[in-house]
């Protein structure tokens, strides 16, 4: 799949879904666009992900094969690597811990880098990678739990207390939240790093595209409701509370457009959410290649998927085939 065809298909879907808020605002599906689809989309959202992990808890892991690359634990008087081949529970966890909080093996990925004017091989450190990955992921989370102040009365302290360290710098008026303009620009170095890059432009599908330019949509809207295009935010209010209090009484004339196009594009992805590679923000937990302990040496890791096997001996064997082995010549050890 050629990358124009990838990438234009991703923003042809893209296109239609911004345009499909748009034609129901003006055909009267207001109650649509903001009561019955956030419901669906976040009822389909849980539904799915408990089914993609019970299907994933249910997957064969018949042997140990966590990613190692330091010493193993072996003798006492060998020091082991608690990070890179943990032993026991304890250092699992540290492990994970790293990696859910920090991303240590995306810090730890290495780039071949082939040199032209002579016959060399060399590995480089991806930081840039591991850099732009780290502020997605932690603006992402800052927004959503900026956003729940519109869905709280009163607000949690805490959710002030992230809003001033997003505002520390106090620019524009209304203050620039920092998360917003960080996972615009994350969002943009990925999306140029897939474009850019010819190994990555080659295996991209719209799959890798789609969901860049989706939550770039996003964001892109949300910072024009903010900053240019003003919105009635008391309406906002109404919506959201009316929503957890489960009032489908809630006024939605008066709001506009372009938040109904933020909303539906947030539905959107939370519907795909469970079919799409951003799954793996659960699935690490469930890596058997980070969350098992490399031990093998300790401890028989028996497969628990092994099926029962009827054993035939050799006594039942020779009393089977005794009569033909004779006939063959094949000694047997009752005549």
């Amino acid at each position: 799949m050629s990358f124009k065809f990838s990438f234009l298909m991703s923003l042809f879907i893209l296109i239609i879904l911004i345009i499909i808020p748009i034609i129901a605002i003006n055909i009267g599906l207001s109650c649509f666009l903001g009561v019955i689809l956030p419901y669906f989309s976040l009822i389909f959202f849980i539904l799915m992900t408990i089914f993609r992990v019970i299907d994933w808890g249910k997957s064969p892991v018949p042997f140990k094969i966590p990613t190692t690359c330091g010493q193993q634990k072996s003798l006492d008087w060998i020091k082991y690597d608690k990070l890179e081949s943990p032993y026991n529970k304890k250092d699992v966890f540290c492990r994970m811990l790293l990696e859910i909080l920090l991303f240590r093996s995306l810090f730890r990925n290495n780039k071949i880098f082939f040199y032209k004017d002579k016959v060399k091989l060399a590995y480089f450190s991806s930081k840039w990678l591991w850099l732009f990955a780290i502020i997605f992921h932690y603006s992402f989370l800052v927004i959503i739990i900026r956003h729940l102040r519109f869905f709280t009365n009163p607000t949690p302290s805490f959710i002030h207390f992230i809003e001033k360290i997003d505002s520390f710098f106090e620019v524009g008026v209304p203050i620039m939240y920092m998360s917003g303009v960080t996972l615009g620009i994350a969002i943009l170095l990925l999306l140029l790093r897939r474009i850019k890059i010819n190994k990555l432009r080659y295996i991209s599908l719209v799959s890798d595209y789609f969901p860049l330019l989706l939550i770039l949509s996003i964001v892109v809207t949300g910072i024009l409701m903010r900053y240019f295009y003003r919105i009635d935010v008391v309406s906002i209010k109404e919506l959201t509370m009316g929503l957890v209090a489960f009032n489908t009484n809630i006024p939605l004339n008066n709001i506009g457009v372009l938040f109904y196009i933020h909303l539906f594009l947030v539905c959107v992805l939370f519907i795909y959410l469970p079919f799409s590679k951003i799954m793996h923000f659960i699935g690490v937990f469930l890596s058997p290649t980070r969350n098992l302990a490399n031990n093998s040496r300790a401890k028989s890791h028996i497969n628990p998927w092994n099926p029962e096997v009827k054993l035939h001996t050799y006594e039942e064997y020779e009393n089977e085939f005794r009569d033909k082995m004779k006939k063959a010549g094949i000694p047997v050890e009752k005549g």
